[in-house]
């Protein structure tokens, strides 16, 4: 057993994917410690100590392994989480502030996550015949660094500070009967550790695994999808208790060794965006956005956000560093879109961030060379022309109509209930609907909106049309 990542070139191919897991919502736009969002953190993978009834203390997984024929194999299991380290700015007299300043530069009370790893090896026929447990030990530390302004005195101290974390994980295997040879693999991660009955929990997190998850390459052996099983195993599958963490293929899709266990559902097989470079602890959000975000973020704003990290410092130095063609990378890719019928046909990139109209852009294109999606497929319709009836009146572009979300629209809609709107297009989807853009009268954001060719979509029936 290890406490650090060993080398492993099998695992090391999900490295990537599970750090985003270990870091999903670690600190969140702006990156400082004063916003809101912030204030309350590690929201995913944690296991609280035994003692805690507030938060899980442990997980299970269960999935399927189709196992070499003549038995023998090997599990190489990996916990990762992180451990919590309280940053704490004293003055020279040792007394506990929030902030402390030296020479201009800000240093705040703050909770750093520490990652930890821990390896096992274990035979699969031990597996069969015994259930087994790994003794886990993340140790506490405690680390003093001197703060010293220009003339090199000392003008306070950072201290940090990690409590030790027990846990185990408890594995085991079982063979299932019938006509295939297929094992349940099961998986669990305890938290063993102690705080105080009623704690805060800013204490119970001290003995906390933070963003646990596990990662299992079998040598050799086959997963089975929990998520597309084949038929036959679909009744195994449905058995399988899955609870905390929801085990998935990991890797390239040609790799059926490896899987990965996380606190956050997940496709088989997940990837990271190849344009995405930087990790901004936010799975969920739009890189660009949180990039475009980040870059007009004020000096003040910046400055505590590497006052309040170093791992957010990490990020407003690669974001103001970021050159233009990155940039214009993050504007996005399309992978996935086929021509109507095509069932493995492949098709070119279509690379938005240089998307231009000229000789190679898709609308200087042949029709019977656009994809399905393109609206030059069909000269049919025409969003600058087409109308809808709404009542009695035919709606198109230039129309005024007044929205009527009602009850078919989200709550933001009906924010919108009785405002005016001006009509910009009428666009219809592949199956057939019909719908309406408009923007709203008075909007202070519609000439931007209208700018980028961002407008607000309604049914027909949602309008009534002005004559």
């Amino acid at each position: 057993m290890s406490t650090r990542d060993s080398a492993d070139p099998v695992l090391d191919q999900v490295a990537a994917v599970a750090d985003a897991v270990l870091f999903e919502g670690y600190l969140l736009y702006p990156y400082r410690a004063s916003a809101q969002k912030n204030r309350l953190r590690w929201q995913f993978g944690v296991l609280t100590p035994a003692s805690d009834d507030t938060e899980p203390t442990r997980n299970r997984m269960e999935c399927l392994l189709e196992p070499v024929p003549g038995g023998g194999g090997e599990l190489h299991i990996r916990l990762r989480c992180l451990q919590l380290q309280a940053r704490s700015p004293r003055t020279p007299d040792g007394t506990p502030v929030e902030e402390l300043v030296v020479d201009g530069q800000r240093h705040l009370r703050f909770e750093e996550g520490v990652p930890r790893y821990v390896d096992a090896e274990l035979s699969l026929d031990r597996l069969l015949r015994d259930e087994v447990t790994v003794w886990v030990l993340l140790p506490g530390s405690r680390d003093v660094e001197e703060l010293r302004d220009a003339s090199g005195a000392v003008a306070g101290r950072l201290v940090r500070e990690c409590w030790p974390v027990a846990a185990r994980l408890v594995v085991s295997a079982t063979d299932l009967p019938g006509p295939y040879l297929v094992h349940r693999l099961r998986l669990d991660i305890v938290n063993d550790s102690s705080c105080a009955p009623g704690a805060p929990r800013e204490e119970v997190l001290r003995t906390s695994l933070i963003a646990a998850h596990t990662l299992i390459a079998a040598r050799p052996g086959t997963f089975l999808s929990l998520t597309d099983p084949p038929r036959w195993a679909e009744p195994a599958t449905k058995e399988c208790v899955n609870e905390h963490t929801w085990p998935v293929l990991a890797g390239p899709e040609d790799r059926t060794d490896l899987l990965l266990s996380s606190p956050i559902i997940l496709a088989d097989h997940p990837q990271l965006a190849p344009e995405s470079t930087i990790n901004l602890f936010d799975g969920l959000e739009n890189d660009e956005i949180l990039t475009l975000r980040t870059l007009v973020l004020t000096d003040e704003e910046k400055a505590e956000a590497r006052a309040t990290d170093p791992r957010a410092a990490g990020i407003i130095d690669a974001v103001d560093a970021m050159p233009p063609e990155i940039l214009e990378r993050l504007h996005g890719a399309i992978r996935s879109m086929r021509p109507a019928g095509a069932t493995s046909v492949d098709i070119p990139v279509f690379d938005t961030s240089s998307a231009a109209f000229g000789a190679d852009s898709p609308a200087a294109q042949p029709p019977e060379q656009l994809p399905w999606w393109d609206p030059g497929q069909d000269a049919a319709v025409d969003p600058d022309t087409d109308a809808v009836m709404v009542g009695d009146i035919p709606v198109a572009k230039g129309s005024q109509v007044v929205l009527r979300p009602g009850r078919r629209g989200d709550i933001q809609d009906r924010f919108l209930e009785g405002m005016r709107a001006t009509v910009h297009a009428v666009v219809h989807d592949v199956d057939g609907g019909v719908h309406v853009a408009v923007s709203v009268d008075g909007d202070p954001a519609a000439e931007m909106q209208l700018a980028h060719g961002r407008f607000r979509y309604f049914h027909p029936d949602e309008l009534e049309a002005l004559s």
